[in-house]
């Protein structure tokens, strides 16, 4: 008895964590070098490309960002943090006092 009731608790466990790695679609980092030489990390979220997740050079902060409506390019904030895509370049920056992390954004 205690043989099945182990089984079903490993089954369980497993079943939980399929689910999470089916849910994560998170693709890998994109790499942005901006002027002035920062760098900007950026990802889907998943595949609706509604969100992205951004980070930053030496620091371990995630931004997830929602996509929001934009004049031009495609542009994602959480109200804190902006960022901004024309073709393949970008713009980072933060909202509050519009001060930019990164202009210029593009890959290497």
């Amino acid at each position: 008895m205690k043989t099945v009731i182990a089984l079903l608790a490993l089954a369980i466990l497993a079943g939980c964590a399929g689910r999470d790695e089916a849910r994560s679609t998170s693709g890998p980092w994109v790499r942005w070098v901006c002027d002035g030489q920062s760098e900007v990390f950026w990802r889907f979220a998943d595949d609706s490309r509604d969100i992205v997740e951004v980070r930053f050079e030496g620091r371990d902060d995630i931004y997830r960002l929602q996509q929001e409506p934009a004049a031009d390019g495609v542009f994602y904030s959480d109200g804190m943090l902006a960022f901004q895509t024309q073709g393949d370049q970008g713009l980072v920056y933060w909202v509050a006092n519009q001060a930019p992390i990164g202009q210029g954004c593009e890959a290497p």
